[in-house]
């Protein structure tokens, strides 16, 4: 007959130390609860967006980012838009 492993939490409501027994014994959540897990990960994070922006670097003048800067959070937004503006101003001309 195989015996069963010790209980994990005692009748005080107390968790034990984990033995290497329990350790080994362990399986990952997906395994053991996978729609939990699948539910989870759907529920983090933003929703995708339909167009993202791209990452680039990008060397700006000293001046030009401590006039943006100065403006406050949303700095990089703001230079964003005054580019995107210029190059709607420039297709339409």
């Amino acid at each position: 007959m195989k015996k069963r492993p010790k209980p994990l939490i005692g009748p005080d409501g107390e968790v034990r130390e984990l033995t290497k027994a329990d350790i080994a014994r362990m399986r990952p959540a997906v395994e053991v609860v996978p729609e939990i897990v699948e539910a989870y990960r759907r529920s983090r994070g933003r929703p995708p967006k339909d167009v993202t922006k791209q990452q680039v670097t990008l060397r700006l003048s000293p001046e030009v980012l401590d006039f943006f800067r100065k403006q406050g959070r949303g700095w990089q937004t703001r230079i964003d838009e005054v580019l995107y503006r210029h190059v709607a101003k420039e297709k339409a001309a």
